[in-house]
């Protein structure tokens, strides 16, 4: 039942199916882990009195724990609002890990007014379901009222109060928009009381939820609860091709996870020379192309020359010392070890999963294993053997089988009269009797056009022709 608090809807949590455990969907959406709980305190210790309370998408408010309940995290607890009534909420965090958000947060203690009434009922939650039921519908309607009206506004979610007297309408604009007009319609045909609040690109896309570019969920849906900005030059810092598709996320701005690896480029960068584009040599101008990070290599090309020519840190910045004093270096210098360098990668391979195609390769040997298997269990069947066949006996190879053919034709003796042979003979036949090889296609054709009728007739239109032609012994 806790699932109708977050802005994923329904009651089954997606993905890897663990009840919404997994921090990915469901109700424990950006959700605390309170490291805290199996500390021992002191005998004299007296809990916080602050909880904090999560609601619908990424809402988080702090209440008094005055009447001294004992609540835990996940459970629904009834507040107190601002504009009177109640609502329901979960309970994210308790104890000393409520302090340390605050602190976090710049939220003194003195300024946390509200309370928690009590732990919610079961006639609370029904309450609660009928209103978090009528949030779809009620968006849709103030879509159409918003068109009707002109409005240059986008209303992307809705969010009740638990007690239903109550609708949070939240919207994206571009600028400012009159929607006086609409709240009068809103609260006509509603009959609740009605907030309008405009939230950021950002803030929509945390409270729909969506899929990134890396396959995963939004950060700003599942974890991430604080926005920082996210400008263009940490993109250059990373050396990130300047691609507004390839940068921007599913909110139409720059990516979140831009400032994830920013802090170490930077720490990196320290090492790596200033406002070094070119480097003067007796070869030339050398202009910088492209600088590894990580690697403190440096990459330049001569002029009207194609290749470049990697070059260390410490090299760079002698050049450059030399350069500020006049001095003008023959060249850039060699580096021996860059082949090494490129193909060795400079982290462990734990896992061993690098190959793309390792699966293919163990499949490979798996078909040859049961391919040898199947051959030793296949029984050799008797008709193929010859009857008279000796098994010390083996096949002469062809090159073998063609030098003894010459060897015994060049050994027997052509009788007078005989016609001579052509010499292309079939490679891999057996010699006849005679010690001849039998002529090729051509030379069989050519002589049955010389060869005499044996009955057959000479007419090409005799029907006889097609009979079996008789021997000599006839």
């Amino acid at each position: 039942m806790g699932c109708g608090s977050c802005s994923t809807g329904g009651c089954a949590p997606a993905g890897c199916k663990s009840n919404g455990s997994c921090l990915t969907n469901g109700c424990s959406k950006l959700d605390v882990y309170d490291w805290l709980s199996n500390m021992d305190m002191p005998t004299n210790y007296k809990p916080f009195p602050i909880i904090e309370v999560k609601f619908k998408g990424s809402r988080k408010e702090f209440f008094v724990n005055l009447d001294n309940i004992y609540l835990e995290a996940g459970e629904l607890v009834a507040v107190e609002t601002t504009t009177g009534g109640f609502d329901i909420g979960h309970v994210s965090i308790t104890g000393e890990l409520v302090r340390m958000q605050m602190v976090k947060r710049h939220v003194n203690e003195a300024d946390v007014a509200k309370k928690i009434y009590r732990k919610a009922t079961p006639a609370d939650v029904d309450k609660w379901k009928i209103a978090k039921d009528l949030e779809w519908e009620t968006m849709h309607k103030a879509r159409t009222l918003a068109i009707e009206l002109g409005l240059s506004m986008k209303i992307s979610d809705v969010d009740y109060q638990g007690d239903k007297t109550k609708a949070t309408f939240y919207y994206t604009a571009e600028g400012r928009v009159d929607f006086r007009e609409l709240i009068k319609r809103m609260a006509e045909s509603f009959r609740i009381r009605i907030e309008m609040r405009q939230i950021g690109m950002r803030q929509e896309a945390s409270r729909l939820g969506g899929i990134g570019s890396c396959g995963r969920e939004l950060c700003c849906s599942t974890w991430l609860t604080d926005f920082k900005t996210v400008s263009t030059s940490a993109a250059r810092y990373q050396n990130l091709s300047l691609n507004t598709l390839k940068l921007a996320g599913q909110c139409g701005k720059l990516k979140c996870c831009l400032n994830y690896e920013l802090d170490t480029y930077m720490d990196a960068l320290k090492h790596i020379p200033d406002n070094v584009n070119y480097l003067k040599t007796e070869k030339g101008d050398a202009r910088l192309q492209k600088t590894d990070i990580f690697k403190k290599i440096m990459w330049f090309s001569y002029p009207k020359d194609d290749n470049w020519v990697p070059v260390e840190i410490s090299r760079v910045k002698e050049i450059q010392k030399q350069n500020r004093d006049g001095v003008i270096p023959a060249d850039l210098g060699e580096f021996a070890n860059i082949e090494e360098l490129i193909k060795q990668p400079d982290y462990e391979n734990v896992v061993g999963q690098d190959s793309l195609t390792r699966l293919d390769d163990r499949n490979r040997n798996q078909n040859k294993n049961n391919k040898n298997r199947n051959n030793k269990n296949r029984k050799p069947s008797q008709d193929a053997r010859p009857a008279n066949a000796n098994a010390d006996a083996r096949p002469a190879k062809p090159n073998q089988q063609q030098q003894q053919q010459k060897q015994h034709q060049q050994q027997q003796p052509r009788p007078q009269g005989q016609p001579q042979q052509p010499r292309n003979i079939i490679e891999g036949a057996k010699p006849t009797e005679g010690g001849v090889a039998p002529a090729n296609n051509a030379n069989r054709r050519n002589n049955r056009r010389h060869r005499p009728n044996r009955g057959g007739g000479g007419n090409a239109n005799n029907p006889n022709n097609n009979k079996p032609k008789p021997t000599g012994n006839e």
